[in-house]
């Protein structure tokens, strides 16, 4: 594997494995042109992050073009051209909101998808209508709109609203928030969320009854997904996935 940026092996794994969410987010058109990011922890530094490049778009995001910043956002990288490293330094508060106050969730992934957007702005939130909503039956959080996030201390707020155990948000009158301890638990979180998004969204532009499980179905299959983190179905997901960009050029290993 190709790592000219002489950065241990394990970075280079972490920067390999946050260009290929980049990449699968335009893939699956989970982008907003250079707006929203997917952020990753340095192995071994729980205060540094790996964030995209600002202004490389999705498709074009290479383990090379991520940068090293600090908690606050600042570019922390040394050696390289300045202007290659700007970064959107108001676009890492929320995802430094969720860095900091959940260790063990490593990858953070933010969205401005219109199914996303729409699902934010109904008063009734994600519905228990499919399979893929039901994953996050009673697992997923909400987050009030207050502007633009450009204010430190609604990072408290988000992370109050985000709880200790939940790694799906919904950011209301905004988008969708996703995160995971690894690349492949990250993806089929915000990959599964936006789904149930698309599939309300659709469901709802039938101008009809809407058919709802009972809430014991609803528990037992939200139950059933959990039982996915111990069986190993995340990694399969994401190796499967992987497979969609294996040819794209540039690598994004580069």
């Amino acid at each position: 594997m190709n790592n000219p940026l002489n950065v241990t092996q394990q970075e280079w794994q972490i920067r390999c494995d946050l260009a290929a969410l980049y990449r699968l987010a335009a893939h699956f058109r989970m982008t907003d042109i250079i707006d929203t990011h997917i952020s990753a922890r340095v192995p071994g530094h729980q205060d540094q992050f790996l964030i995209n490049r600002y202004g490389v778009m999705f498709h074009e995001m290479r383990a090379s073009d991520l940068v090293k910043i600090d908690k606050q956002g600042d570019v922390i990288e040394t050696g390289r051209r300045a202007q290659e490293l700007r970064v959107n330094t108001a676009g890492f508060i929320i995802h430094s909101a969720v860095h900091g106050a959940r260790h063990e969730l490593n990858f953070v992934i933010h969205t401005h998808t219109a199914a996303g957007i729409a699902v934010s702005a109904q008063e009734g939130g994600l519905l228990p209508i499919s399979q893929h909503a039901l994953k996050y039956y009673d697992r997923l959080s909400y987050h009030d709109y207050e502007g633009i996030a450009l204010d430190l201390e609604e990072r408290e707020r988000l992370v109050a609203d985000l709880g200790p155990d939940n790694n799906a948000m919904i950011l209301r009158n905004h988008g969708l928030l996703a995160a995971g301890r690894t690349a492949s638990e990250a993806f089929q979180e915000i990959y599964f969320l936006e789904r149930a998004c698309q599939a309300q969204v659709a469901a709802m532009a039938g101008a009809t009854a809407l058919r709802y499980p009972s809430e014991a179905v609803c528990r037992r299959t939200a139950d059933q997904f959990a039982g996915d983190a111990d069986s190993g179905y995340s990694d399969v997901f994401w190796q499967a996935s992987l497979r969609l960009i294996e040819n794209d050029k540039p690598d994004y290993r580069s």
